[in-house]
Parts: structure tokens; sequence; C-alpha cells
């Protein structure tokens, strides 16, 4: 057996899974064999993508329906947990706020050391649910505001947005917000799902595998980015500045952040080119300052022109949820209330054929050496 380690697992193929196709090469991605930028073009909700990534199959009408109802039924957070949340440091950073009431969720989940099938689903149905609620209700207290119920009447990303502003959005920008989270949904092994796959497989139960999730998309190199490319445009500040800031950071080998991806190396992320068209749509509305849009058209010209890497899904993102009025503290979690689809999806995979994962590690450390008391060693 080959002994030689793979840096970051690179390449290496850790399981079996029928959710989600990535093709690196020709830069496609899909859910149980649908196209995801032809399904978001075609305007396909989060709700459908999230009973696809959990049965297999799209819903029909009826059962959309019936799907959808039951979502919302969830939505609300009980009296205890509100309550909880205000415990919550108000300048606690907003990821790992959210992975804190995720945890609590699971404290007053009466279901949630029950294993069996039937219970994940409800349990995976509660958490997709209810993190948006749990997000905007952080966001308001840490803002000094109190949270806001839930709008039965509006689908799951339109109610988020209402809950973080107090305003309903219009269909546009509900619309951009539901393709968002249809784009961040799922992607295969990605570092946040392995790390609920492998939390899975100890049979730990399914609100710890999240919080792991939660974790490692907390991270700069994985859930980050898009923040990242915002303090990016922050500094530049304005688009005059664009050329001499990436002519500066080449100079410096500064890394670009939203540019290049592990796994579409040839065509490029093919989520972002469905960002660049919605980002372009929202921001340039009558009444609305595209600058940042504008700035990191700018950008991704200027970076593309000199070193030939191709932005990813990240870095559209950025302009575009800043163009929906969405505090840059929540883009991490956004896509965690996004990505609790695809996480939960795979929960149900290995829980349904599951093996511990154990990997091997290749030691370099001393050779054996004899042991000495500490009055040997002085």
């Amino acid at each position: 057996m080959e002994d030689t380690p793979v840096r970051g697992l690179e390449g290496v193929i850790a399981a079996d899974t029928k959710i989600c196709s990535l093709d690196g090469v020709n830069g496609i991605l899909g859910y149980y064999g649908y196209d995801v930028p032809e399904m978001v073009r075609k305007k396909v909700t989060f709700e459908e993508i999230v009973y696809l990534l959990w049965h297999g199959e799209l819903p029909t009408r009826e059962r959309l329906k019936e799907f959808d109802g039951a979502m919302k039924a969830e939505r609300a957070l009980s009296p205890g947990m509100l309550r909880a949340l205000k415990q919550i440091p108000p300048g606690e950073q907003r990821t790992a706020a959210l992975r804190g009431g995720v945890g609590i969720q699971g404290l007053f989940d009466e279901e949630a050391e029950d294993d069996s099938p039937e219970a994940n689903r409800r349990k995976a149905l509660r958490l997709t649910a209810k993190m948006p609620t749990i997000v905007a209700a952080q966001h308001r207290l840490a803002a000094g505001l109190k949270p806001l119920n839930p709008r039965r009447g509006l689908g799951h990303a339109a109610n988020f947005l209402y809950m973080i502003t107090g305003s309903a959005p219009d269909k546009l920008d509900a619309r951009a917000l539901d393709a968002t989270l249809v784009l961040y949904a799922e992607h295969e092994f990605n570092a946040s799902t392995f790390a609920t796959r492998v939390v899975t497989s100890t049979m730990s139960d399914i609100y710890s595998a999240v919080t792991a999730g939660i974790s490692a998309l907390k991270g700069p190199l994985h859930g980050g980015a898009g923040l990242a490319v915002m303090e990016t445009l922050r500094e530049i500040g304005d688009i005059e500045n664009v050329e001499p800031f990436v002519e500066a950071a080449l100079a410096r080998k500064r890394l670009f952040m939203g540019f290049g991806h592990r796994v579409y190396t040839k065509s490029g992320d093919p989520r972002a080119s469905v960002l660049i068209e919605l980002a372009e749509e929202v921001c340039h509305q009558p009444g609305r300052d595209a600058k940042w849009f504008d700035m990191a058209r700018a950008l991704d010209h200027a970076v593309q022109s000199r070193k030939g890497v191709i932005p990813n899904v990240d870095f559209y993102s950025a302009p575009l949820w800043q163009g929906l009025g969405i505090p840059m503290e929540l883009f991490v979690p956004i896509i965690a209330m996004s990505r609790v689809a695809g996480w939960t999806a795979n929960i149900l995979e290995q829980q349904a054929d599951n093996r511990l994962i154990r990997p091997r590690a290749r030691y370099t450390g001393p050779d054996k050496r004899p042991y000495r008391t500490m009055r040997s060693r002085g």
C-alpha cells in the first residue's frame, strides 16, 4: 500500500455519494444529476433543492406544498431558545454565535439522541428551517433590536431578509438570495461536509455533526472567502484604485481571495457565472449604489488579465449580498444556513451505510528512544 501522504487529501476518493457530482475539468456541478446553474436560471427554489438533496428527486407540486408547510411550521424558536440566545455576548463573532445557537437548539430538541432515520429526517428539517431564524435573531439581539417572528407567507429566502431588515423584500431581492442558497447548498466533500461525515461516522448525533460543519466553515480558507473579498474591496475604496492596488499586491505576492478553486482547475467555478448575472441585476437597480459590484468587476478583470485565474462562487456573492443590504458579518452564517441542506443530506447518506472514518498517518518523529527518569534528565 502506498504510504506517501496526500497533502490536504487532494484528489483522494474517500467514499461513494449519490448526492453531488463535480466535474472540475469541464466546470459542471450537479445535484442528483440535475445541472445546478441550469436549475437556478430556471428559478428553482431553495425549498425544492432541499427536498431533492434529501429524497433524490425533485418534488411534485403537491409534495412541495406539503414539504414547504412542514418547513414553515418549524421556523419559529421556542421562548426558552430565545432566552438562551440572549445570553450570547453581543460582540461574539457571528459564525461562532451560530455554532453555539445550533448546539443550544440541540439541547431543546427532545429527539436529539434518537438516531433513527425517521427522527434524523425530522431533525434535518428543524435545523434547516430554524437556522435562518437563529441567525436573524442573533443579529438583531446584537444590534439591540427585538427579534422578529418568521412570516409564514414568505418563502425561505424572503423570510430571512424580512427577519434581519424588518421589511419584506421585493421579488428580485428574494430571488437573488434564494439563488445563492441553491448554489451554496451542496458541494460534495468540501471541508465542512467531510467534517460532518467524520462526526456522523462515530455515530454521534446530527447536532454535533452540524456544529462540526459550522466550525469548519468558519475558517477563512473555506467559508470566509466572501467576507475576505468584501474586506479587500473596502480596502481598495474606489474603482480608480483597483489597478494600482493589484500591481502593489502582485509585487508583494499577496493572495487574492475569491479566485481559483481546488476542484475547478480548468473551466472555472460554474456557480460564479450565475452570481455575476444576479449581482449585476441587483446592484444596478434604480436607487442602488453599484459601487461594490463595479469595483468587483474591475478587480476581476485586473487579476484575470495578469494572473489568468478565474473568480469562484465567493467572489461575486460579496457584492451581491452587500447590494441586498446584508451585513458583512452575516456572510458566513448565510452559507451555513444554505449548506445545512447538503450537510444533512450527507449525514443521512453516511448513516445509511456507515463505517467509522479512521485514516492513518505516516510517523515522521524520532526513532525509538529509552525513557530517562527525571533525575537523569537533570
